[in-house]
């Protein structure tokens, strides 16, 4: 963390902010300007919340993920896990990934997710067991996807095996902020 603090002892901000809450909710006003014109789109107020709720917790945690470094790949690759975390339970929410938001098979996608957020504590949120904790994650999604074609879920087998991608993504993008880290450290030391 001491590797972000920039000359006078104060963290640099991250320039994104702005764009990433005023997405979030953008996001949030689609659905309600759309009930004004169709009736395809009808959310209810709960809908509102969780998805509001949702929105929070992502922004907040790649916010938080600014406060622990600097390295841009490190910020990347926090964004690239944030944001596949939160498709992957919009998604399930919203139409269930196996069979229907009902299947309770569909809870195997929290497993995934905690793979992810255990691995990250785990690692301290340093940048090399993050790249870890990312691979671990995308074994655990490799494992649904594999459990999806034994299941007979074959036809969206690949749409669940697509998602092993973002999470390699951050992986590699943990690694070279690793790598980096480990550059800047050996240029600053001798």
């Amino acid at each position: 963390m001491a590797s972000n603090l920039q000359n006078g002892g104060t963290r640099r901000g991250n320039r994104w902010s702005m764009a990433i809450w005023g997405t979030a909710a953008l996001l949030l006003l689609i659905p309600l300007v759309a009930m004004q014109f169709t009736t395809e789109v009808s959310w209810t107020g709960s809908d509102f919340v969780v998805m509001g709720a949702l929105l929070a917790i992502a922004c907040c945690s790649y916010e938080l993920a600014t406060q622990l470094s600097d390295s841009p790949y490190y910020r990347a690759g926090a964004g690239v896990a944030v944001l596949t975390g939160f498709v992957t339970i919009w998604v399930n929410l919203a139409v269930g990934m196996l069979g229907g938001e009902a299947n309770p098979a569909n809870l195997l996608f929290g497993v995934v997710l905690l793979v992810g957020v255990v691995g990250a504590l785990v690692a301290r949120f340093r940048p090399r067991g993050m790249a870890r904790a990312m691979v671990a994650t995308a074994l655990a999604q490799a494992g649904i996807t594999i459990y999806a074609l034994v299941a007979g879920h074959g036809e969206v087998m690949l749409l669940i095996g697509m998602f092993v991608i973002p999470w390699l993504v951050s992986a590699q993008l943990f690694q070279t902020a690793a790598r980096e880290h480990l550059a800047l450290g050996a240029a600053t030391s001798g």
